[in-house]
Formats: structure tokens, sequence, C-alpha cells
């Protein structure tokens, strides 16, 4: 056994081991949570320490038989009750619904195929058939591919600590545009089947398939093809490949149906998981080479790159509805007692958004996924409260619209912009500027701008997502997007010594003339 003194507290688990070695932690006898002990440890003296993950820090209130084994062993390396915090009521790791979840790979809270019945994974394998005939009508084959391929390869079955299913296919074409332009037509295809999708990139969609028990399950359906003797599939793989290690398409077994698996479906599994796919590991993670994320980002992912550290962020965290609205709103609702409208850019759970619009306020409420906002947009009747829209920064037709959305409610618009400077590009911040500007067209409304302009040592950059961004840089934005600055100041993130420093800027647009508006007189007025 290479792992030893292992032990558990409200900090996490500690153990000893000279080489790496995978763990599974159980509550009273489900699997929870898995883990590489060196590669997500820390080390202190002899001990590795892994700190309880943020997702799974809401739940650690009472108490619970803990058991530590090595995957694949079972050897148990601990097993005691352990308490946490104050409660002594019994931990139960279930979402909204009651349903018991568990951590994926990426710590995830998502339900696991661990325990569910064959009844209830009938209509995900339906789906999966379905879903091969409508692309096939296309002419395209897909396949079992990823998790999916490897449990049926492996082990003939879904693989327990998975929690949704992929597809993948190849296309005959050899351009990213033709290849992105398939996949919106199997996209629209599937739709008219009453799939509900969502789209990853240009060549990736999620089709939603609900179980008998009301849980939604991905199937995942990944858009590949072959250019210079390179297979680039969707949404992790660039490898050197030949045709035949693909076609003739043939089968394997999963779950007692027959699907279609690659030729050789050995050497697609060696290209994602790596020479050691045959031994299982809960707590894999792909490493994508550099290389093959910038040209796969450049290619089909583009405007939505790092979307996926937000959605896991919100997601993953903790989903309350009626979280206090931020200092800063507050401060803005009392210095602008004539406001006239609320815009929210990047408005994330949509707490400051339902602040305002709980005093009679039209607000606009923008965000990048519709995710963040979905349970705070849950507790308005039809048309009250924000009108919660997505909105990209970087799609110049969500720009358009949010331009026109914004310019078209009542004024004076107060535009916030909270942690949006601070985590998007230089070409962000310029969409954010011609969107805020866009909306001020008529000089009635001011943007209220806030962002991390030094870092600290209080770790207020990781745990609010954001980058140091220099005043000088937004201020010379902005003066070159014409705008004034009427108010700046900085204070500190929090008393803490070597606390980070935040920046607010307040800025207007003088009215934009035209030929109608010439002779008109307008001004602004001093900044309240």
């Amino acid at each position: 056994m290479s792992v030893s003194r292992v032990r558990v507290d409200a900090e996490g688990v500690r153990a000893r081991s000279r080489q790496e070695a995978i763990l599974d932690v159980s509550f009273d006898g489900r699997r929870i949570w898995s883990f590489w002990l060196q590669r997500d440890g820390r080390r202190q003296g002899l001990d590795q320490v892994v700190p309880w993950p943020e997702t799974l820090e809401d739940f650690l209130d009472g108490r619970a038989e803990i058991t530590v084994v090595e995957h694949g062993d079972d050897t148990v390396l601990f097993q005691e009750q352990v308490s946490f915090g104050t409660s002594q009521e019994p931990i139960a790791i279930v979402n909204g619904r009651g349903r018991p979840i568990a951590l994926d790979k990426y710590f995830r809270r998502v339900e696991t195929f661990e325990g569910r019945s064959d009844d209830a994974v009938q209509p995900l394998l339906d789906s999966i058939h379905e879903v091969i005939e409508v692309v096939a009508e296309s002419g395209i084959e897909a396949f079992l591919t990823y998790g999916t391929l490897l449990g049926a390869v492996r082990d003939g079955k879904l693989i327990g600590h998975d929690s949704d299913a992929d597809l993948g296919y190849v296309s005959a074409h050899t351009d990213p545009a033709d290849v992105v332009i398939e996949s919106f037509a199997l996209q629209r295809a599937l739709q008219q089947r009453g799939y509900k999708v969502v789209r990853y990139s240009g060549a990736a969609i999620k089709v939603d398939v609900i179980e008998p028990d009301g849980a939604v399950r991905g199937l995942d359906l990944f858009g590949g093809f072959l250019r210079d003797g390179q297979l680039h599939l969707l949404g992790e793989i660039r490898t050197p490949f030949e045709r035949e290690w693909i076609w003739p398409l043939t089968t394997a077994t999963l779950e007692g149906r027959e699907f279609p698996v690659p030729a050789d479906p050995d050497r697609l599994l060696v290209a994602t998981y790596g020479e050691a796919w045959r031994t299982p590991d809960p707590a894999f993670h792909f490493e994508t080479p550099t290389s093959t994320s910038r040209r796969l980002n450049g290619w089909f992912r583009g405007t939505r790159v790092g979307r996926s550290t937000w959605d896991r962020l919100y997601l993953s965290g903790p989903f309350g509805r009626r979280r206090r609205p931020t200092e800063l709103v507050r401060w803005i609702v009392g210095r602008e007692p004539d406001m006239g409208s609320f815009i929210d850019i990047g408005c994330g759970r949509g707490r400051d958004a339902s602040y305002v619009a709980e005093q009679g306020i039209p607000t606009l409420a923008l965000e990048q996924s519709r995710f963040y906002f979905r349970h705070q947009a849950r507790d308005w009747a039809p048309g009250t409260g924000p009108d919660f829209q997505t909105f990209n920064l970087l799609e110049n037709r969500h720009v358009a619209v949010a331009v026109v959305r914004g310019a078209l409610l009542p004024g004076p618009r107060v535009i916030l912009a909270r942690h949006v400077a601070d985590t998007t590009s230089a070409a962000g911040r310029a969409a954010l500027l011609r969107t805020a500007s866009g909306m001020l067209h008529d000089g009635q409304g001011r943007l209220y701008l806030m962002f991390m302009c030094r870092q600290g040592e209080d770790g207020y950059h990781e745990e609010n997502n954001v980058g140091e961004l220099p005043r000088e840089v937004v201020e010379e934005e902005l003066a070159r997007s014409g705008a004034s600055i009427v108010y700046c100041e900085e204070r500190p993130a929090s008393p803490a010594a070597g606390a980070s420093t935040l920046c607010r800027i307040v800025a207007e647009w003088p009215e934009r003339r035209s030929n109608h508006s010439a002779g008109r007189t307008t001004g602004s007025g001093e900044a309240r």
C-alpha cells in the first residue's frame, strides 16, 4: 500500500505517499469525490493536504461517516464519523430536487450514473440511437466518443462516475467554415425532432435528454474533420490520424445495446486518455496542448473562449436566490435619485438587478450565460422584475441588439459594469464602451465602472476571477471613446492589510448630434 496516515478534518484530506495515488472519498457509503493526491494537494511537512472543493463546502455542516480508499483497491485507508460546522444532522449531498449528486473531474456538482437503474438510463440510450439516425440522414456517420466510448470498450456500460454521454463524427469537409455550417444544419435537424439543443462552439452542441424522474442528462455531439494528416475533434483532440482508423465504423456494446464506434477505437482512446486508458480514473483531467487549444479556439470557439471557467464558477456555486445586493449598487441608487432605468452589464446571478427592479425602476440585466441568472429570474412573475438577457461583449450581433434595448429604456439611464473591464480583453473593453456609448447616445445617463486596479495579498483576484487593470488604461480607453470622467476614486477591497485596490469610475458621453437635432442644446449636468 503506497498511501499511509490518512486523516480527514474540516480542512480536507491529509495523507502521505511517495508516489501519485488516486483517492476516493465517500460520505455514508456513497462516493462523492475523487482526486490525485499529489497533483491536487499541497505539501505540509510530510503530508499532502487536499482541501475540500468549494463546490462541497456548502454541504459541510453536520456529520457523516467518511471513508477514503485508493481507487481500484477495496482496502479502507480511513473510516470514521466526522463532524463539520455546528449542526449534528446527517449531511445530505443532494441537489435542489433532492437527487444525490457527486463531483465530476472538474469538481462540478452532477448526477452521476452511479446508482441509476437500468430504466433510468433508457431514455439516454434511446436518444443516442435517435441522434445517430438524425445525423445519418445528413450523410454523416456518428459514433461513441470520449467517456461513452471508453465505457463501452472497457466495460460495456456507462462509467459510474460520468454524468453525460458523448457522440462524435468526422466530417467529409476539410475547411473549418464548412464544418461549422454543417454543425448548425445538424442542430436545426435535431430541434425539428423536438430536442432542446445548446451550442458549445462552432462544431459542438449538447442535446438535453429528460430522464423518467425529470433529471436532465446531456448528450454531447462533437464535430471533427481530417486535415493535413491530423484529426481535429472538438473539444480536446488534434492528433496524427489515418482515415482507416475511423472507417468503416464497427460496433461496441453499451448497456446491452450495439452502437457504432471507430474502426480502431483503441487509437482514439489513446489520443484522448493516453496509453493508460484501460485503468479507471475518476479524477482524470484533460491536458490539452496549448497549440491544440489555440487552433480549435480560433476555428470554432472564438468569442466563447473562457466561457467554461465562468460556467463552472456559477454552476458549481451556491444556488441562493435572494442574496444581498452589493454595496456598490446601493451607493449608485443613492447617487442617482432621478434614475429612469438601470442596465446591469455582467449581472452575474442578478442580485443587483433584482434590487434595483424592486425599487420599481425598469431594469435590463445582461450576462454571458442564462445559467448565471436563472434562479433570480424564476423569482419574478412573467413581465415583472429585470429583463434578463444573454449577452456576449465579443459578439457584434449581441452588442447591436443590446444597444437598441438599452437606448429604448427611459432616461436617465444608469449602466453598471461591475468587474467586467478586469475580466475581459482589450477587445472586450472596447465593445463594452461601444455598448455603453450607444445606449447613452442622447447624453441621458452615466456608466459606472468598478474594477481591480491593483492586486493585493488578500486573494481577491482569485475569489472574483479578475485580473489587475491599471486605472490609467481605463482612463485612456474612455477618452478614446469620447467619454468624460465625472467621478473617480480608489478604495481598498477590505480593511485587511495588503488588501487589493478597487477603482470606481463614472463616465458620460455627450449627445450625438444629427441633422435632425441641429440647433438643439443639451447638458448632462454635474455628477450627483
